[in-house]
C-alpha cells in the first residue's frame, strides 16, 4: 500500500506517506528544463484550489529524462518557487526507473502501467523517440518522461496514471471526483 513508503524531502526531512491517510495524493516526477515544465503552474493551481479539501501533491524531481533536472535540490526548489510560486512539498531528486528507482515508483508502476499518450503536440515525437530505442517500449510500465502523474484516493489506492501529454483538466476532474 502507498502508506508503506517514506520519502526524503529536498530539505532532507522524512515524509511518511502514512501521514497522508484519508487524503487524495498526486505523485508527479518533475524537471525544470523540460517542454512540460510549464505544468508546474496548473499543478500549483490544483494544490492551492484543493489542498484544504484534502489534496496533497508529492513532487519528485528526476533527471532521468534528457537530463532536464540537472540542478541540486536547493537549485530546483529555488527555480520552482521563483518561476511558478510553488508551495507544495518537493522531494529530494530521485530515479523513477531502473536499479536505483524509488521503491514507491516500483509500487506505483505495478499498480498502473503505461496505457499510451493522449493527443498532444509532443505525442508523435515521444513515440518515435521511444520506438527507436526499444520496439517494446509501449508494453512496459516504466515512466516514459517527466510529469507523469499518479492519483491515489483517500483509501491509498492508485486509481489513475496520467502521462505528461494528458490534459490537465482531465487530471483535475479525476482529483475532484475523489475529494
Amino acid at each position: 500500500m502507498v502508506y508503506d513508503y517514506k520519502l526524503v524531502t529536498g530539505k532532507g526531512e522524512e515524509l511518511n506517506l502514512a501521514d497522508y491517510k484519508g487524503k487524495v495524493i498526486m505523485v508527479v516526477n518533475t524537471a525544470t528544463g523540460c517542454g512540460f515544465t510549464p505544468q508546474y503552474a496548473p499543478i500549483e493551481d490544483l494544490y492551492r484550489k484543493y489542498h484544504d479539501q484534502g489534496l496533497e501533491i508529492v513532487d519528485i524531481p528526476c533527471n532521468q529524462f534528457g537530463a532536464q533536472a540537472p540542478g541540486s535540490d536547493d537549485e530546483i526548489h529555488e527555480f520552482c518557487t521563483l518561476h511558478y510560486n510553488t508551495t507544495f512539498p518537493q522531494m529530494k531528486k530521485a530515479d523513477v526507473n531502473g536499479e536505483n528507482e524509488l521503491s514507491l515508483y516500483t509500487y506505483l508502476k505495478a499498480q498502473k502501467g503505461f496505457e499510451g499518450f493522449e493527443e498532444h503536440p509532443y505525442k508523435k515525437l515521444l513515440e518515435e523517440m521511444f520506438a527507436k530505442a526499444d520496439p517494446d517500449w509501449d508494453k512496459k510500465s516504466d515512466i516514459k518522461w517527466n510529469f507523469t502523474k499518479f492519483i491515489i484516493d483517500r483509501d491509498g489506492i492508485v486509481v489513475a496514471r496520467f502521462e505528461p501529454t494528458a490534459d490537465m483538466e482531465k487530471v483535475e476532474e479525476c482529483i475532484k471526483s475523489l475529494l
